[in-house]
């Protein structure tokens, strides 16, 4: 191991060397300052203090060797030194842009002056990009002024941007604060900074000056000529002469405008104007009989900018180039007062002869005013919400205060308590819906509809009213065209929609037969033929029943033809089971012999719904019964064949 060098054992893992003598391991420090400025500097020793015998070098140094060329003559080429580094507040410091610029500002609540114009000075510091605007504060101005923009940096848009001194130049607008102020100059060295940095610069323009303050500075003298014309021979002349016109306003093109009649008094003795309404009766205005009071009406204006409201309360001598003068009346001929463009269609007698005296105007001829007719606005209907009836609903699209619509009572009075009864079966996917009968009643005074649900013990459903009284329009039919059911509709076998579900009627009251066969006029023939057919297996029975002839036999001739009758009587109870009425009797038979107990048959058919009342039905459980509380059920079940 050489003392010098380090340990000459290779560096490998398990023969490395370490002195335990060194106790310091820190490393020497590299950078530095000087003047303020930072520099870097090789280390002098390694980790703990030890020498060190090679240091590479820095980049900087190797640039400097990569880039050294021999020279023959000079010597090595000495580089120039840096500039010194000046901050931007340093060298910016106390530099400012001074542009002189002015806003106009309206004066709306003065009738001598309309704007105003301030002339302020907008103040640019290079040294951070601040602006400052301060406007010079004149003596009894009664505006405050002075510094209007406080210095900092004036924002130029909602994204955040600030204005620059390259968005400044003269004869340009800049907006700070929804206020826009023009610029019109600037000084010297605002001028020679913009054009170092390669800006090109406006014209100069002149600065505006406000026309009030030069107005109030510099009085206009105005001599008042005295005239020619004597108004005291005016007045004593034409005194309590006046000329009357009668004319139409025509107000017919504003809302719930019309034509108002008015009388125009011109009086001679001083040139004034007088316009009155002409009331009528019940005419629904107030009483107010002047709508121009006695003054004179100006006819031509001083032209001038709009920037005062045109409507003020007194108007100059100085404001006005001419007045209404009696020349400018005539029949016939069409003249604005204040706005209000008035049609003079008639004059009185003094006016005739004063215009044929003075002017020479002999053509009075009157006008005849026609009334435009109102013009019809179409009645539009608004959609039918679905709440109440029909006429009803209407009626508030007719009507502020609806009333109810009217009822044809002598048809109410004809059929009142007057019913047509049906049965009806829901049409439904369920199959337990299929089995629930409802009876629907058809109400002839009011043509209205109600259906009922007769309650069904241990069916599992609740009973009772299914629909109120109401009026159900048929499929397809629209609000402006509604299409009602009626007595025509209902046939045997047809099909009711009432509000999205679907009725089949299955029977009928013998009373809606009757009336039908007794109003045969109003109904159709396939209505009536429809109940007639599906009533003429009943009638042929109830003969049967009640004619003179025997009674059905025990003879199997007589017993297959009530077996027949029977089975087409049971056709038209379609929600009848055949084979649960056969398995429920053969279960109760359990000696299988053939014969049960009339009472217990009884029930169990009232339990299936058999309908034991009909006349067929009830001579068949006689023909098979077997003295008073027995039952021969095979007989009997050869009526429903499985």
């Amino acid at each position: 191991m050489s003392s010098e060098r380090g340990p000459a054992l290779p560096f490998l893992p398990g023969c490395a060397f370490r002195d335990p003598t060194k106790t310091s391991f820190h490393r020497s420090q590299t950078l530095g300052y000087k003047n303020g400025f930072a520099f870097s500097r090789l280390p002098t020793v390694g980790i703990g203090g030890e020498r060190l015998y090679v240091n590479q070098l820095s980049q900087a140094e190797l640039d400097e060797l990569s880039n050294t060329r021999p020279t023959l003559t000079y010597g090595q080429a000495r580089q120039a030194p840096p500039s010194g580094f000046i901050p931007a507040h340093v060298a910016f410091d106390k530099k400012i842009l001074k542009f002189d610029a002015y806003f106009q500002e309206d004066v709306p609540l003065s009738t001598e002056e309309h704007y105003r114009i301030r002339q302020v000075g907008i103040y640019y510091y290079l040294e951070d990009d601040s602006i400052c605007v301060i406007e010079p504060v004149v003596k009894n101005s009664g505006i405050p002024q002075g510094k209007l923009i406080r210095r900092h940096r004036v924002p130029k848009n909602d994204r955040g941007e600030h204005y620059h001194w390259k968005d400044l130049n003269r004869g340009m607008d800049i907006t700070m604060y929804g206020r826009t102020y023009h610029i019109v100059d600037c000084d010297p060295f605002t001028q020679a900074f913009l054009e170092s940095q390669g800006i090109e610069l406006n014209q100069p323009e002149k600065m505006v000056f406000d026309p009030y303050t030069e107005m109030r500075r510099m009085p206009l003298c105005m001599y008042i000529t005295p005239s020619d014309f004597d108004q005291l021979k005016q007045f004593l002349t034409y005194d309590k002469q006046v000329l009357r016109f009668y004319a139409m306003w025509d107000d017919t093109n504003s809302m719930f405008g019309e034509n108002r009649p008015y009388i125009i008094h011109y009086y001679l003795a001083d040139d004034t104007v007088e316009v009155r309404e002409v009331h009528k009766h019940n005419d629904g205005r107030d009483p107010f009989p002047v709508l121009i009071k006695r003054q004179r009406l100006p006819k031509t204006f001083v032209e001038k900018q709009k920037t005062f409201p045109s409507c003020v309360l007194e108007i100059s001598d100085q404001e006005v180039l001419e007045w209404y003068t009696a020349k400018d009346f005539a029949v016939g001929k069409s003249t604005t007062l204040l706005g209000r463009n008035f049609f003079i269609y008639d004059c009185d007698e003094f006016t005739r002869n004063f215009y044929r005296d003075k002017f020479g105007i002999t053509d009075f001829q009157p006008v005849e005013i026609k009334e435009k007719p109102p013009e019809e606005v179409p009645q539009v209907i608004p959609p039918y919400n679905g709440y109440g009836f029909l006429e009803d609903s209407l009626q508030n699209c007719f009507s502020l205060f609806p009333k109810p619509p009217r009822k044809d009572i002598i048809k109410m009075l004809e059929n009142d308590h007057k019913v047509l009864r049906y049965q009806v079966a829901l049409e439904s996917p369920n199959p337990e819906d299929r089995k629930r009968r409802f009876i629907l009643s058809y109400f002839l005074s009011n043509d209205m509809i109600s259906i009922y649900e007769p309650p069904v013990r241990n069916s599992g459903i609740i009973g009772g009213k299914y629909l109120g009284k109401t009026r159900i329009a048929k499929p397809g039919s629209t609000t402006d065209n509604a299409v009602y059911y009626g007595p025509s509709d209902f046939t045997i076998g047809s099909t009711i929609e009432v509000f999205g579900h679907r009725f089949v009627i299955t029977d009928a009251d013998e009373y809606v037969l009757n009336y039908m066969e007794s109003n045969a006029e109003r109904f159709p023939a396939a209505t009536l033929q429809s109940l007639r057919d599906h009533f003429r297996p009943r009638q042929v029975v109830e003969e049967t029943a009640k004619s003179d002839v025997p009674a059905l036999g025990s003879s199997q001739q007589e017993l297959d033809e009530l077996i027949v009758r029977v089975q087409e009587e049971l056709k038209l109870h379609n929600y009848l089971n055949n084979s649960s009425i056969r398995e429920a009797l053969l279960r109760c038979d359990k000696d299988g012999s053939g014969v049960l107990d009339k009472a217990k048959f009884l029930s169990l058919c009232n339990s299936l719904s058999v309908p034991t009342n009909a006349v067929l039905v009830n001579k068949l459980i006689d023909l098979c019964s077997c003295g008073e509380d027995k039952i021969n059920y095979r007989d009997f079940l050869r009526a429903f064949p499985s």
